[in-house]
């Protein structure tokens, strides 16, 4: 089963698909850009892993000095970062790399804490599609991202769809694709993660409680490109659902200047 929240009309509702675009509880049927796309569920701590598929760290080998036999690369987000499907998302106008990562979003179901990797799959309530742009110019190295990289606000697109777990009982063998502008850049599948799903659980697990409406990000494949202002990204997970975002610069959000953060040591 398939479901999403949206606003619409001064309030939050349900809704499920719709061969017309998607349909409230309420009866009411609606166009996709009637409503305002929210995160598909009330996301709790949002854990992001970089990474995680063994072509994508291939094409970042020039860049990197890690073994992929490493513990998980794990870091969390603010509720700052998330945003919905059909949203925009900023591109600064100082940066010159700014790239797309399609991943599968794990949504926790039930407590999970010491959970073994044989059980961990009976803790996931659903999955959806994320979105999780990055910006390379300001990596401060290319193992540990940092807060200005992964944190940004309105760079996390969730949805459109939440898919129960019943639904997906192998979440290892999804296909993943990007495409910019209508022009696929990116394919790869959830068989070619460095780390699975039961493993990323049992792992994170063992150290933080993880509560329903936690989501784990669980990384992206080869394939990432440059993407500028007046984009549309498509990420797209098979039986997952099809996420649209926008690419936009600093003048939609009333920015008309970029002065570099600095801290005052003294």
């Amino acid at each position: 089963m398939k479901s999403a929240r949206v606003a619409y009309s001064g309030a939050i509702h349900w809704a499920r698909p719709h061969t017309s675009g998607l349909q409230l509880t309420d009866g009411r049927v609606l166009a996709e850009e009637d409503v305002v796309w929210l995160p598909p569920f009330a996301p709790g701590t949002v854990i992001a892993l970089g990474l995680n598929y063994a072509d994508h760290l291939k094409e970042l080998a020039a860049e990197l000095t890690i073994d992929q036999k490493d513990e998980p690369l794990a870091f969390l987000k603010g509720p700052n970062a998330l945003i919905g499907h059909r949203a925009q998302t900023r591109r600064p106008s100082d940066v010159g790399f700014m790239h797309y990562e399609c991943e599968l979003a794990v949504v926790i179901g039930r407590t999970a804490t010491r959970v073994k990797a044989r059980e961990a799959l009976s803790h996931v309530a659903g999955y959806t599609v994320c979105n999780d742009y990055a910006i390379r110019d300001y990596l401060e190295n290319w193992y540990r991202p940092n807060l200005r990289v992964k944190n940004r606000d309105g760079a996390t697109a969730l949805g459109p769809w939440f898919v129960d777990a019943a639904d997906v009982p192998d979440p290892q063998v999804l296909a993943l694709s990007t495409r910019v502008n209508g022009q696929l850049v990116q394919q790869g599948s959830t068989r070619d993660m460095v780390h699975t799903v039961p493993q990323l659980i049992e792992y994170l697990s063992h150290f933080m409680t993880l509560r329903s409406g936690d989501v784990i990000l669980t990384g992206t494949p080869h394939g990432v490109v440059n993407v500028n202002v007046g984009d549309e990204v498509v990420t797209e997970i098979e039986g997952i659902g099809r996420l649209v975002n926008y690419i936009v610069g600093d003048d939609t959000f009333g920015i008309h200047s970029n002065p570099s953060a600095k801290v005052n040591a003294n």
